[in-house]
């Protein structure tokens, strides 16, 4: 909503600095966006007379005038204009002037002759042939207005209003109206609002010997009044209209649409205006359309209409859509003689149900549907027919039509407790000043209780009159206090744990990403998983903004690798990035835990037992790596780091291709993967991406990605920290060297190491993998340093020696021996 600020002086005195008008009214709860000074980009350009005309020397088509400016002498300037003739009043701009646009006009010399300003056209002064219809479009502004030479031309021609632009919420639809942002401009500096009940004389004569009006649906349409107005006269309208329409926002048309709109941004009740001679019958009836019925709206556009849209029609066909616009034949033309004004209330969902089907939108439809004031239309009318008196623009018939089917008795009550207001907004204010601010709000008083104006739509309840009280004596006047019976905000067990990963991750070298949860199921076939996985079976969105980002992800390794791919198709040589998002997982499918693995089966039910329900939503943490020193074991060392800092000990790497309950394994290479395990629960995946999956998202460079189960992390992660001293005896190393199947991974060779040696192993690492002419085929020589400790004293070599026959034994059962 665009305020004039020259329009709103009407109502009430606002003489105050720009500034502080929008501060306050922003404190008083109507957000200003904004604030235009009118032609502030026009500086030194003022009024001057043409005193002369005389050809250029050097030209054919340049002249030469001489134009009083209101200083000493005249000035001399070089146009090409042919319209300037000596005595025409025109804009000049001086030497040194501005113009929109950033245009600067300096004096020089055209074809030898000293120039020493301009001679300004409209559209070098930023408006149009609308703003001043006498004026031609093409040539310089001869100007009929009442002003003074050397007048600065902003005030000679009315440019000088300022408008306030306002982001009015669609809670406050009386605000969509000078008079509504008077009244809250009166509220907030406590200042008299002063508006004057419409009037108009009129001529004599009966209206219903002219026009009937029926309305066949009251519940949609409660009230409609109608009016004629005789002997029209279509012209432009007078400047002071004009240019409150232009500060407005709005263009002005003609005298009579712009009585219309200007009523519209007054009082904020759209109105229309019908030539008679279109409406057969001379019959208005408000009625439901007829399925298939057709009309011609003002846009042009031919619209089919239902049996659930309002039209305004005459006996044989709609003239316009209730609320939203009219028909091509319902406007004013040239040679209109006589016009029907139509000031209405239409139900406001109705109009917007309406504008939806149709997609039509008006100014009239977005102001009938957030709620007009349902008992200010015959008093618009009244101020319609004001203005056509005052503008000489017809002759007013002094009856109307009035066809009222509203509920007077029906207010917006509520009790007014000015303690329980205190107690609410944690304030002392005393009742008399409650009282003052909503008095000046418009609301009155019968008893205890309050009573509501008929243009306050959105006041229900007692905390609706808090907020009225809070918002006019200053919320920055309301002390701060702590909410009472709440406890202190702290993060939940789960978010602490997330923000732990989180860090971890970043303090690894990754970057985190964000990617979008609703996904393309052709994301499956890139990944190569199976026709019949699970993973498939998706949550799909009722209203997806297209294919690609149709249903909710049940994986989030593919969005991973196009946030990969993208990076690397744009040259970026290496890059290590991870993840915290969900998957979601239809409800159709449960969970099933076995062995405390959570993976899913289908739960057998029908599928209508579930229609309704929310998809489960499982949180993951999805690490993602190509280039530099990227490989298995770099992204291997990421997990135990963050394994380590989570307290997650004896964790197990099982290969992926061995595991049957993870569909994602297809999208890894099935000798570079594993499934990551902790006494028996699945805590992730990880490994290289499948040479085919990497051809599908176009990486060039092999691609490493993991994914953890935040939930098992959760279970799994052990938040006790046990102190241990430093050792104080020495440690005992043995080295193996075993020669075992090339199947056997060397996971199960250490696990079986580890459970023999038992609580005296502090560490075993591999140091040597060899496969070549010593070795026979089918066979793999590895080779492992296991360091040894006792902390209650120095190990024996029988000790030692005692543990490595155990180990030897262990792993013989898994078909390894002593290498020779």
């Amino acid at each position: 909503m665009n305020l004039s600020m020259k329009w709103l002086n009407d109502y009430v005195k606002a003489d105050m600095p720009i500034k502080d008008y929008c501060h306050a009214l922003t404190m008083a709860g109507q957000k200003v966006e904004c604030y235009e000074i009118e032609g502030a980009e026009i500086s030194n350009v003022v009024v001057g007379k043409i005193l002369s005309v005389v050809p250029h020397e050097n030209s054919d088509h340049l002249v030469v005038c001489q134009v009083e400016v209101g200083k000493e002498n005249p000035i001399q300037i070089v146009t090409g204009a042919s319209n300037v003739n000596a005595g025409d009043i025109v804009p000049v701009a001086m030497d040194g002037s501005t113009l929109p646009g950033g245009i600067k006009i300096k004096r020089g010399k055209l074809r030898g002759v000293e120039s020493n300003g301009m001679l300004c056209s409209l559209g070098e002064l930023g408006l149009d042939k609308r703003d001043f219809p006498y004026a031609i479009e093409d040539g310089i502004f001869i100007m009929q207005e009442d002003c003074k030479v050397g007048q600065d031309i902003r005030s000679a021609i009315g440019l000088n209003d300022t408008s306030v632009e306002f982001e009015i919420t669609s809670n406050r639809p009386d605000c969509l109206s000078v008079i509504g942002l008077a009244r809250e401009t009166a509220a907030a500096f406590n200042r008299p609002l002063t508006v004057n009940a419409p009037e108009f004389n009129g001529v004599e004569g009966d209206i219903n010997e002219l026009l009937k009006v029926d309305i066949h649906n009251a519940e949609k349409c409660p009230r409609y009044c109608a009016g004629i107005v005789k002997n029209v006269k279509i012209e432009p309208s007078p400047r002071w209209m004009r240019e409150r329409l232009r500060a407005s926002g709005v263009r002005p048309i003609n005298n009579f649409v712009d009585i219309t709109n200007y009523v519209m941004l007054e009082y904020g009740q759209p109105m229309h205006a019908f030539d008679l001679r279109y409406v057969e019958g001379s019959h208005i009836n408000v009625r439901n359309a007829v399925n298939g019925e057709k009309i011609m709206t003002l846009d042009g556009v031919e619209r089919e209409l239902t049996e659930d849209m309002l039209v305004i029609a005459d006996e044989k066909k709609p003239v316009a859509v209730a609320g939203v616009m009219g028909g091509e034949y319902s406007g004013i033309m040239e040679d209109t003689t006589t016009v029907v004004f139509e000031s209405a209330y239409f139900e406001p969902s109705q109009v917007r149900r309406t504008s939806k089907k149709l997609k039509l939108k008006s100014d009239a439809s977005s102001r009938y549907e957030k709620g007009v004031d349902p008992f200010i239309s015959m008093v618009c009318l009244k101020r319609a027919f004001q203005l056509v008196e005052e503008l000489g623009a017809g002759e007013v018939l002094n009856t109307v039509i009035d066809c009222d089917y509203l509920n007077y008795d029906e207010k917006c009550i509520v009790e007014f407790d000015h303690a329980w207001i205190n107690d609410f907004l944690g304030t002392d204010i005393p009742k008399t000043d409650m009282v003052d601010y909503l008095t000046r709000l418009g609301f009155t008083f019968e008893g205890d209780t309050i009573v509501a104006p008929s243009f306050r739509i959105d006041i229900e309840g007692r905390a609706d009159i808090a907020e009225e009280v809070a918002r006019i004596y200053g919320y920055n006047n309301i002390p701060s206090t702590d909410f009472r019976g709440v406890a202190k905000a702290e993060f939940t067990e789960e978010q602490k744990f997330v923000r732990t990963l989180r860090n971890t991750a970043v303090s690894l070298g990754g970057y985190e990403i964000a990617t979008y949860s609703f996904v393309s199921p052709k994301y499956f076939d890139k990944i190569k998983l199976p026709e019949n996985s699970r993973l498939r079976k998706t949550v799909k969105i009722v209203n997806p903004l297209g294919e690609d980002t149709s249903v909710m992800r049940t994986s989030t390794i593919p969005s991973m690798l196009d946030v990969l791919s993208f990076n690397y198709n744009n040259r970026n040589e290496k890059a290590c990035l991870f993840e915290i998002s969900k998957e979601y997982i239809p409800v159709e499918e449960k969970r099933s835990y076995q062995g405390g693995d959570a993976f899913l089966v289908n739960s057998g039910k029908p599928r209508h037992e579930y229609e309704y329900q929310l998809p489960d939503e499982l949180q993951r943490l999805t690490i993602g790596m190509y280039g530099g020193n990227a490989d298995f074991y770099t992204l291997k060392g990421i997990i135990e780091q963050i394994f380590a800092e989570l307290n997650i000990k004896d964790v197990e790497y099982i290969r992926a291709c061995d595991c049957e309950i993870f569909d994602e394994k297809y999208a890894l290479h099935p000798g570079r993967s594993a499934v990551i395990l902790k006494n028996g629960k699945y805590l992730g995946i990880m490994g290289e991406i499948h040479p085919e999956v990497q051809d599908n998202y176009e990486l060039g460079a092999k691609t490493y990605v993991a994914k953890l189960n935040i939930p098992e992390l959760m279970e799994t992660a052990n938040e006790k920290i046990t102190y241990r001293p430093l050792p104080k005896f020495p440690a005992t190393t043995r080295d193996l060297s075993l020669i075992v199947d090339d199947e056997v991974p060397v996971a199960e060779l250490e696990k079986a190491i580890r459970g023999a040696v038992g609580k005296i192993l502090e560490k075993v690492t591999l140091f040597d993998v060899y496969k070549g002419k010593q070795i026979e085929d089918g066979k793999k020589s590895v080779s492992y340093s296991i360091f040894m400790r006792s902390h209650e004293g120095t190990l024996t070599d029988e000790q030692a020696d005692s543990a490595m026959k155990k180990a030897l034994k262990a792993l013989a059962n898994i078909g390894a021996k002593l290498r020779g």
